[in-house]
Parts: structure tokens; C-alpha cells; sequence
């Protein structure tokens, strides 16, 4: 792990909202590595699931309760959470303080990659799991907000140049670029252990960049029926990705 001091104390926490199967866990992982921040994996997902999320040693019940805790958390190391959006979010987003007391950065990926790769976990998720409907809605909401379009990225472009991706990145949200954080050794971190199955890849790789693809099959119609109507959200997003030299 790298030490720096990127994350200084009472600086906002940053949030990466992504649709799943983005690549924002090998993100996540990236974030881990600098040593610098307090990285929270899947906090209101896993809240919505199971009922409950702990952040330093307090156990939060509701999204008001949870993002107390995760900028209580932010004034002693900054906080660094990703969240997937096959759960809704209403009641969060109800809430001023996501759009006054931290940065909402985002993630995407071409769809019919996301969609095959979900499927192959989860053959049967419905239409809202794949989340970039909520992603979207999310998106806009907090330009609506915030008066500002927020920063997206792309998990394609984030493995085809993780240096520049990267670094465009922190610079955005205020992070140093710490190039050595984007290796790493290989295996399972705690923070992920609940959804291990969902982030194999990322527990066999060694760092950001582009993997090999399994051999795709050909996309059934349920397959192309979520592609076809996630296609148009991630357009919508795509349209302001970052782009890195």
C-alpha cells in the first residue's frame, strides 16, 4: 500500500456512483491502494439489502443515518465510497446534504459488456438491476442540485489508459496522482468479501488495464430487450465522460 497524503482531513467525501459491472470495484481497488483514503465499498446497496451498514464502529439503519456517519468519518481521513445502482436511492436523494457536502462522480460502461457480464452472475436480474436508468436519474438530479454537470467516466476508457484516466480524475476531485496505486497484489479485500463472487476479476488482476474477455456468446432476446433500453441512459451519460489525454 502507498502512503501519501492526497487525502487531507475534512476535505468532502467523494462518491463514485456506477451501474454495476462498470469496472468501479477495479476503481474501488485503485482508491484502496493509495493508503491515503477511507475507502467504504457499497455502503447504501449493501444498507438496502441487508437492513444495515457499520462505519467506525456505529451501525447505521437508515441513508440519513449512513451519510451522517460517512462525513462524520470524513473529518478525520477522507472518505472514498462507490455504490452500484441496482437499488434505488430515493430517500437519500432526498437529502441536501449529498449535494452540499459531497463530490458525486460517476461510471459507466458500453452496455451490451455490462449486460453480458452481469447476466453471466446473475442469469436472472431484472431490468432495474442493471442500473443505468437509476444511474442516470441520480445523474441528473445532482446536476439539477448542484447547478453543475459532475464528473463521469467510462470503464472502457478507464482500462484502455488508467495513467491519464486516473490522474484526470484526481485532479477533478482534489486527490495527488499517485501512479504506484495502480498496481497492486492479487486477492480478496474485506471490504468486498460480502459480494466476493461479484469481483473475481479484480481479486485474480494485478492492476488497472485491460483484461482478457471470455469468449461472448450470442445475446438472447432478454439480452438485447435490456441493452435496448439501458442503451439510451448511457448514451445520455456518455455524452459528458471525461476524456484524458
Amino acid at each position: 500500500m502507498v502512503p501519501v497524503t492526497g487525502g487531507s482531513a475534512s476535505a468532502p467525501p467523494i462518491a463514485l456512483w456506477a451501474a454495476p459491472r462498470s469496472r468501479s470495484t477495479a476503481f474501488l481497488r485503485a482508491m484502496l491502494e493509495r493508503g491515503d483514503l477511507h475507502v467504504v465499498h457499497e455502503p447504501f446497496s449493501y444498507l438496502s439489502d441487508q437492513g444495515y451498514f457499520d462505519v467506525g464502529g456505529s451501525r447505521c439503519t437508515s441513508a440519513g443515518e449512513l451519510l451522517a456517519a460517512l462525513l462524520s468519518a470524513s473529518s478525520s481521513r477522507r472518505v472514498f465510497f462507490k455504490d452500484t445502482t441496482d437499488y434505488r436511492y430515493d430517500t437519500l436523494l432526498a437529502d441536501r446534504r449529498l449535494y452540499r457536502d459531497l463530490i458525486n462522480t460517476f461510471m459507466i460502461r458500453e452496455p451490451s459488456a455490462a449486460v453480458a457480464s452481469h447476466l453471466r452472475i446473475d442469469p436472472a436480474a431484472t431490468v432495474d438491476a442493471i442500473g443505468f436508468e437509476h444511474l442516470h436519474a441520480i445523474f441528473c438530479r445532482v446536476r439539477q442540485e448542484t447547478g453543475e454537470t459532475p464528473l463521469v467516466i467510462d470503464g472502457d476508457d478507464l482500462v484502455a489508459n488508467p495513467e491519464a484516466m486516473v490522474r484526470a480524475y484526481c485532479e477533478r476531485v482534489g486527490l495527488a496522482y499517485v501512479p504506484d496505486a495502480l498496481r497492486w497484489e492479487t486477492g480478496t479485500q474485506a471490504a468486498w468479501r460480502r459480494t466476493s463472487r461479484w469481483h473475481e476479476d479484480v481479486e485474480r488482476s494485478t492492476g488497472l488495464g485491460v483484461t482478457p474477455r471470455r469468449a461472448p456468446l450470442p445475446p438472447d432476446r432478454r439480452e438485447r430487450d435490456l441493452v435496448r433500453h439501458h442503451q439510451p441512459f448511457y448514451d445520455a451519460l456518455y455524452a459528458h465522460r471525461l476524456v484524458a489525454g
